[in-house]
This record gives structure tokens, sequence and C-alpha cells, in this order.
């Protein structure tokens, strides 16, 4: 039998008991809500370098305390500014001390000294500790393989006369000798100079001299190697230095003054480390220290003697010209 047809609009019949289905168990249960993603973690901050800017932070200060902290950090520094002055005077040369403050005031200054213990003598022996430290460094970083650096012909500059004195007169050349002592054989040997070019390979350098009174040269010199004698004439067992005199030096007035240095035969051994007879592609000239001079680049000008008349090899370290007048011992670059 046909359904009578359902008026247009009206709202459908609903389903018959028997349609609807019953909840599940599941679907009964509670819903769990999704939970919400876990944020990014943030960023490490990149750790400062050395030598970046920090920022600025700001500190109250309680105006009191600034003016406080001011005059106590005026204070020291008014006291350090003193104390560093009164050591730089007590540490300077008597004639430095003469030139820069002539009169009373100096005298009076130095007894006020003497009086907290800074005497003459005590000046004396910080500065000789002070210059020990610094020789003890120098040669503690000497390397027999470590070589000065050598220049070309073209790069030669003008080398002044240095004596510390007058330049001797010529008359010594005609008999000159030098002299070799401490030697393993027990003799003294006398060698001329013509021995000396005739027996021993002639080497060739150019390199910078340099002076404690702050000029250097760059010359050109011939000689022997210094260890090429020693090879010949080989030191007395425990020998550890070579003393180096010139008995023909001069003084400002031309008295005679006898010169002397000291080297370790490490340094003597030093391939740069010439006896020279040549200068400027020449035989050396009295006013360079003919006919035989010291040519040790690694060491200041003083150590460099001119006209060697003696060597001996020693166990100890030998005096020293100016060492003795208190410059430094080792004299290395």
């Amino acid at each position: 039998m046909d359904e009578p047809e359902r008026p247009s609009g009206a709202e459908p019949e609903p389903a018959a008991a028997s349609e609807i289905l019953a909840p599940t168990p599941e679907d009964l249960a509670p819903v769990a809500e999704e939970a919400p993603p876990a944020p990014a973690p943030a960023p490490k901050p990149k750790r400062p370098g050395v030598l970046a800017e920090r920022p600025e932070e700001v500190e109250l200060v309680p105006r009191g305390r600034l003016a406080a902290q001011s005059r106590r950090e005026f204070l020291l520094f008014g006291l350090g500014t003193v104390a560093t002055a009164s050591a730089l005077w007590w540490l300077l040369p008597d004639r430095a001390k003469a030139r820069l403050l002539p009169g009373p005031w100096r005298d009076r200054l130095d007894t006020l000294a003497m009086r907290v213990g800074l005497s003459r003598e005590r000046r004396e022996a910080t500065l000789n500790r002070a210059l020990t430290f610094d020789d003890d460094v120098a040669e503690a970083l000497y390397s027999r393989d470590r070589a000065v650096r050598t220049y070309t012909r073209a790069e030669v500059t003008p080398l002044r006369n240095n004596y510390n004195g007058q330049t001797p007169t010529p008359e010594y050349l005609a008999s000159w000798k030098l002299r070799l002592l401490g030697l393993a054989s027990g003799r003294v040997e006398e060698i001329a100079l013509t021995d000396l070019v005739r027996r021993h390979r002639l080497r060739e350098q150019v390199t910078r001299l340099v002076c404690v009174e702050g000029w250097s040269a760059i010359a050109w010199w011939g000689g022997l190697r210094f260890a090429d004698l020693l090879r010949r004439f080989p030191p007395a067992p425990g020998a550890r230095w070579a003393a180096l005199r010139s008995s023909v030096n001069l003084d400002g007035a031309g008295r005679p003054d006898p010169y002397y240095v000291s080297i370790d035969l490490d340094t003597a051994r030093h391939p740069q480390t010439l006896l020279a007879t040549h200068f400027g592609g020449r035989p050396l000239g009295v006013d360079h220290g003919a006919p035989l001079r010291l040519l040790v680049p690694m060491k200041l000008g003083l150590k460099n003697i001119k006209a060697i008349t003696e060597i001996e090899y020693t166990s100890y370290e030998p005096p020293d010209y100016w060492n003795e007048r208190g410059y430094s011992r080792y004299d290395g670059l």
C-alpha cells in the first residue's frame, strides 16, 4: 500500500526507536584533549669573545661614597706618582742628576734618600741584578742555529770609527802577532797575520753592527770563522769562555788603555762569528781595528773588539771592560 505523500515543508518524522543505535563504551569514554606542541628550545646565547664589548651596567652609587672613593683614588695616584719619581731619581746616574738638578737641592734629595735606605750601594746592586736577569734571559734564548739577518752589498751603509778613545797609531802593525793562551796543548802560540790568512778559508758576510749608543750600520766584512781557529788550536778541557784583549787601545787623551771583552765559546763557534781581516773588500784599516777584529753580529758593538792582540780560553768568565763600568755582561741582541 502506498505511503501517503508528505506535504512539502513538513518536518521528517522521527526514526523509529528500533532504528536509534545505543552508544558504545568507546563513545561514552572521555575524549582526551590533544596536548599543545612543546615550545622550541631557546637558542643558547653566544659567549662573547675576549675583545667583545661588554654591555654597560648601571649602578647607583650614593654621592658621599663616590666622593670618598674619588678622594682615595686621587691620594693613591699622588702617592704612586711620588714613589715612581723618587725611584727613578734614585736610579739615575750621578752625572745625570747633576745635569738635571744642579745646586743644593740635588744633595738634599740624595740625603733624604739615604735616610730611608736608598743608598748609592743599594742602587748599584739593584741595577746589577736587573742587568744580570737581562743577561740570563738573553743567554737562555741564544741558539747556534739561529742566524742574524744578512744583506746585499748594495745595502751597505757608512760605518763610523767608534773607538772609545783615540784611534791607535799604525806603528804596532809592523810587529803584530796574535797570542793564544789556554790551549789544550799547554803551549802559547803566536800567529802572524799572513799565517791566519793563508791557513784559513776567508769568508764574507754583510751584517748589521748595532751600537749601544743607539745607531747601527750595515757593513761588508771578510775574515776567518772563529770556529775554524778553535778547531786548529783547541782550548784546554773545561774551557767555556774566551777573553779577547787589545793592548794597543788608547783612552781619550791618547794614553794606553787596554781593552778587553769576554764571550762564551758557544757564541765564538757561531757560524757568523768572524775574526775579521777585511772591511768593504779591502784589508782592515786602523780606524776599523786592523789587522784583526772580532765580528759577532748577534751582540752589541761594544763586544766587537778591534785590534785584537791576545785571545785566552778560560773555564771562568773573564773580566769585561764595559761590564766593569756598569754595562751588561752578555750584551746579546
